[in-house]
C-alpha cells in the first residue's frame, strides 16, 4: 500500500496532480470526517478540559495550601513544562515504534494517576513526582494524537476534500475550546477544594481512556510501526525541518509573552492584573469563532509557506503596536487598548502559523517517522522558548526605555520570516526533488 506521506510528497513536488478540492462548510467538513478523526478531535477537546480544570490553579495551591516558596513553585511548574514539551520527541518515537493506540492509552492512564496523586500530595517530593507524571502523560498522547490527525488530514487532501489545514484548524479549535471551558469548570470545583478539581480532571481522563479502549482500532490502515532503530540522525540533517522548527519556535516564544511581557504591561496600565483574564478569554474566543473562516480564507489564497510568513508578520505587528504606544504612558482603558491590539494580532497570527506548521510536517518527515517529527517540532520549539524566555525576562528587567523590549520582541518573528523554508514545487523552490532536505 502506497504510504500516504509519500503520495503527499509526490504531489508537493509536482509529480502528481490531486483532485480539485470540493468546497465544504465547517459542518460539511465535520460530516465527512472519518470516525477516527472525529474521535481524535473530540479527544483534544476532552484533554484540554481536564488539564485546564487544574493547571491554572496549581501555582496558588502550591504557594498557599502547601506553603512552597515562590522559587520552588516556579521550579515545579518548569519541571512540568520540561517533562511535557521536552519529552514530546520521546513520545513521538514511541508512536512510530508501537503505534497510536497503546501510546494514547498509556498516556491517559498516566494522566489519571498523576492527577489523583496531585490531589492527595502534601509533601514536596509527592508534588514533584505527580507533576512529572502529568507532564510525561501529555508527552505520550499528544504526539500520538497530533501525528495521526496530520496523517489523516493528508489522506483527505489526497482524496480531494480540501486543504489539510482545515482538519488541523478543527483540531486547534477543539483544543482552544477545551482550554476555555476547563478553567471555568475548575473554578466551580475549587468552591469545594483543589483535590476535587484534581479528581474531576482524573475522571475526564478515565472517560477518555475508556472511549479510546473501545473505539480506537487496534491497527490503523496505512500506519505500520517502525521496527528498526534510528531516525534521529536523519532528522538532525533535515535542514528544512529544522528551519521550520526555528520559525515555529519564534511563534511559541511570542505566544509565551502572554504570560511574561503582557502581565507587566497590564499591571502598568490598569494598576492590577485583573484585566488579564479578559484578554485571555478574548484570545480563546477569537480562535473558537474565527479560526475556521481564517483557515478557509488562507487555504484559498495562501500556500503553507505564505501562511506562516503572513502569520509571523502579524505577530510582529502586535508587538510593534505596544512599542509605538508605550512611550505615551497611557493608563486606564486607553492604556489597555494597545495590549488588546497585541492579543488580537498575536491570535490572528497564531491562526495562520499553527495549522500551516502542523500541516507541513508530513511533507518533511522521513517515511514512517511522522510521530518522531511531530514530537521533535514541539521539543525543539520548546527549547527555543526556554532559552528565549530567559533572555526576554532579562531584557524586561534591564530598565531600558519602555518601547525597546517590545521592539526587540517584534524583531524575533519578523526575522523568523526568513527562516521559513522554501517549498519544492512552488515557483520559489523548483528543482529540489526532496522536500525533506
Amino acid at each position: 500500500m502506497t504510504d500516504l506521506i509519500s503520495r503527499a510528497r509526490n504531489r508537493r513536488t509536482g509529480r502528481t496532480r490531486p483532485p480539485k478540492p470540493r468546497r465544504e462548510s465547517t459542518w460539511g467538513t465535520w460530516k465527512t470526517l472519518s470516525p477516527l478523526l472525529r474521535l481524535l478531535i473530540l479527544t483534544q477537546l476532552a484533554f484540554n478540559i481536564g488539564f485546564f480544570a487544574v493547571l491554572p490553579f496549581l501555582a496558588e495551591h502550591l504557594g498557599t495550601a502547601i506553603g512552597m516558596a515562590g522559587w520552588l513553585v516556579g521550579f515545579v511548574l518548569g519541571l512540568r513544562t520540561f517533562s511535557q514539551q521536552g519529552l514530546f520527541v520521546v513520545g513521538g518515537w514511541l508512536v512510530d515504534r508501537y503505534g497510536v493506540r497503546p501510546v494514547v492509552l498509556a498516556g491517559c492512564a498516566l494522566r489519571v494517576a498523576g492527577f489523583a496523586w496531585l490531589g492527595y500530595a502534601g509533601a514536596t517530593w509527592a508534588v514533584i513526582g505527580s507533576v512529572l507524571v502529568i507532564g510525561f502523560a501529555a508527552a505520550l498522547f499528544s504526539p500520538a494524537v497530533e501525528s495521526e490527525v496530520a496523517r489523516q488530514a493528508v489522506a483527505r487532501e489526497e482524496e480531494g476534500h480540501g486543504p489539510r489545514t482545515r482538519v488541523l484548524a478543527l483540531f486547534t479549535v477543539a483544543g482552544q475550546a477545551g482550554s476555555f471551558v476547563g478553567p471555568l469548570l475548575g473554578a466551580l470545583l475549587l468552591a469545594v477544594d483543589f483535590r476535587t478539581a484534581c479528581l474531576a480532571g482524573a475522571a475526564v481522563f478515565v472517560l477518555v481512556l475508556a472511549g479510546h479502549a473501545r473505539l480506537m482500532p487496534q491497527h490503523i490502515p496505512g500506519r505500520t510501526p517502525v521496527r528498526g532503530k534510528g531516525g534521529a540522525g536523519t532528522l538532525l540533517r533535515n535542514r528544512r525541518f529544522l528551519a521550520l522548527c526555528c520559525a515555529y519556535g519564534s511563534y511559541l516564544l511570542a505566544y509565551n509573552q502572554l504570560y511574561l511581557a503582557l502581565p507587566d504591561e497590564v499591571q502598568r496600565a490598569a494598576g492590577s492584573q485583573a484585566p488579564l483574564s479578559w484578554l485571555f478569554a478574548l484570545s480563546s474566543l477569537l480562535v473558537v469563532f474565527i479560526q475556521l473562516p481564517v483557515t478557509r480564507w488562507a487555504g484559498d489564497r495562501l500556500d503553507l509557506r505564505r501562511s506562516m510568513r503572513a502569520g509571523l508578520l502579524l505577530i510582529a505587528a502586535g508587538f510593534a503596536v505596544v512599542a509605538v504606544a508605550r512611550p505615551a504612558g497611557w493608563t486606564g482603558i486607553a492604556g489597555l487598548l494597545p495590549a488588546a491590539g497585541f492579543v488580537v494580532l498575536l491570535t490572528l497570527g497564531q491562526m495562520l502559523v499553527v495549522p500551516a506548521a502542523r500541516a507541513w510536517v508530513p511533507d518533511l518527515a522521513e517515511e514512517g517517522r511522522l510521530g518522531l517529527y511531530v514530537g521533535a517540532l514541539s521539543s525543539v520549539s520548546g527549547l527555543i522558548v526556554l532559552i528565549g524566555s530567559a533572555a526576554t525576562g532579562s531584557l524586561i528587567d534591564l530598565g531600558l526605555p519602555a518601547a525597546v523590549p517590545w521592539l526587540a520582541l517584534a524583531a524575533v518573528p519578523a526575522l523568523a520570516v526568513a527562516l521559513v523554508p522554501r517549498r519544492p514545487g512552488a515557483a520559489e523552490g523548483q528543482g529540489d526533488p526532496d522536500p525533506g532536505r
